[in-house]
């Protein structure tokens, strides 16, 4: 049986790891080449080792031009093109009272979380626009849509990257690119035990309390979400952040 993203190229930066390594999985189950494009360049070639001839490791920085440049051409040179962009990589500031959080980690947040969809886009869409056609999904978050106190700059981040969606695809439909988003809840991530300030089973419980089905999101959650709407079959599908999250915004 053919795949559903057969022939596909894709770049997934933040890869080697959590809601990442669910999406590199899942395209490479459905007939994708995967650039597993991370900071940590040891787990990049880790994980794309495990993974197999269909993917090949890259370092990144997301928050710098030069390294993002670098990475948009190496994909180009690497598997011919780019029809697939994923801005999977971010962080968090540990929670704590807004006027509190340092100029330092604000800076970082919103460098690796905005900042980085405007980079990305500045080297990836002219390629995409010559091509006439691509997919660029970028990952937000239900702290984006629904924000919970204590995160606010990660909060804002997010929010950034939901409208950064809408009105890229707005602007990028009549040249063939859609732009889409996914809200995740909170994962079995790296991340999670950030956005808990403190992982114990009482916090665990308290945060699955506001979760309807009851579980965190996984990294094959995304995987097949990031699936559906970067295929074919979401064609007419543009500028939509879909929530991947058990009904925790509703």
């Amino acid at each position: 049986m053919s795949g559903r993203l057969d022939g596909k190229r894709a770049i997934v930066t933040g890869g080697a790891s959590g809601f990442g390594a669910g999406i590199v999985r899942k395209f490479l189950a459905e007939g994708a080449r995967v650039m597993v494009a991370d900071i940590n360049e040891d787990g990049a070639k880790s994980y794309a080792a495990e993974m197999g001839a269909g993917a090949f490791a890259h370092q990144v920085d997301v928050s710098s031009d030069d390294s993002v440049s670098s990475m948009v051409a190496r994909g180009i040179a690497e598997m011919g093109g780019i029809d697939i962009l994923i801005n999977n990589a971010g962080v968090t500031h540990l929670p704590g009272p807004l006027e509190d959080i340092s100029e330092a980690d604000f800076d970082r947040v919103i460098s690796v979380n905005a900042k980085s969809i405007y980079l990305t886009a500045r080297h990836v869409v002219p390629h995409m626009k010559g091509r006439g056609s691509g997919v660029i999904l970028n990952m937000a978050s239900t702290a984006g849509v629904s924000p919970r106190p204590r995160l606010s700059w990660y909060n804002a981040s997010k929010g950034f990257a939901i409208t950064a969606t809408k009105s890229m695809a707005v602007e990028l439909a009549p040249f063939g690119i859609r732009v889409v988003a996914l809200n995740p809840v909170a994962g079995e991530t790296p991340l999670l035990k950030s956005f808990m300030g403190e992982d114990t089973p009482e916090i665990r419980a308290k945060f699955l309390s506001t979760i309807p089905i009851g579980r965190f999101s996984t990294p094959e959650d995304l995987g097949n979400a990031a699936c559906y709407l970067c295929s074919d079959e979401a064609s007419m599908i543009t500028g939509v952040a879909m929530e991947v999250d058990g009904g925790r915004c509703i």
